[in-house]
């Protein structure tokens, strides 16, 4: 499955819910939705991702887990993206099979070459910049991170599509593109909008 060169991350700390943001985003033709839940309990979190699942799949569009692979199977959904202290991506392949997309987040070249090893789809790299949407921050990367990196993937014949995350802006987007990197995955960009729908189509048409 081609990996969408816009992903969107759902926002828990929106004052929208997850699947009110689904809802406005399925109307910006945007193709590639992470549901993100946030300290939520499995059965609300289940209940809520049922329907964005169910959306997704009406729209065709690409419906990722966060996280949880086991929410990821009994949602059905297309893949699961992992963080570096989830599943490792090679227990999940197993668990998943060969057809679910697997993602991974990484900060440095190293993460990479480990997420790669473990056969990832694609690679959620930052944080680009400042993000309120992710404790813990890694080392913010900005522009000249991404270019070190890819010039460095590209050197060594890895080809993995690397996505931008962390903090980007409408701004932003053409400098990153000029990195070397495959795409971006934003959150509360969007969320945080007057007009979430208006604010992911300019996002698409600039990606």
């Amino acid at each position: 499955m081609e990996i969408s060169k816009l992903q969107y991350i759902t926002n828990y700390q929106s004052e929208f819910s997850h699947l009110d943001q689904v809802k406005a985003l399925i109307k910006s033709g945007i193709k590639w939705i992470q549901y993100r839940p946030k300290f939520a309990g499995k059965n609300e979190i289940f209940a809520e991702g049922k329907e964005i699942a169910a959306l997704c799949k009406q729209h065709d569009i690409v419906f990722i887990m966060n996280d949880s692979v086991e929410l990821a199977q009994e949602l059905n959904a297309d893949g699961v993206h992992l963080g570096k202290k989830d599943m490792s991506p090679a227990i999940a392949r197993e668990i998943l099979g060969d057809e679910k997309i697997i993602g991974g987040t990484a900060n440095t070249t190293e993460d990479i070459i480990k997420l790669v090893k473990q056969g990832v789809n694609y690679v959620g790299l930052g944080p680009y910049t400042y993000t309120r949407t992710k404790k813990n921050l890694s080392p913010v990367l900005g522009v000249e991170g991404y270019k070190t990196i890819c010039t460095y993937l590209e050197k060594s014949r890895i080809n993995i599509p690397i996505l931008a995350i962390g903090g980007i802006k409408e701004e932003d987007i053409s400098l990153l593109t000029n990195t070397g990197i495959h795409g971006i995955a934003v959150s509360s960009v969007i969320s945080e909008a007057n007009n979430i729908t208006k604010k992911a189509k300019a996002f698409l048409e600039k990606i």
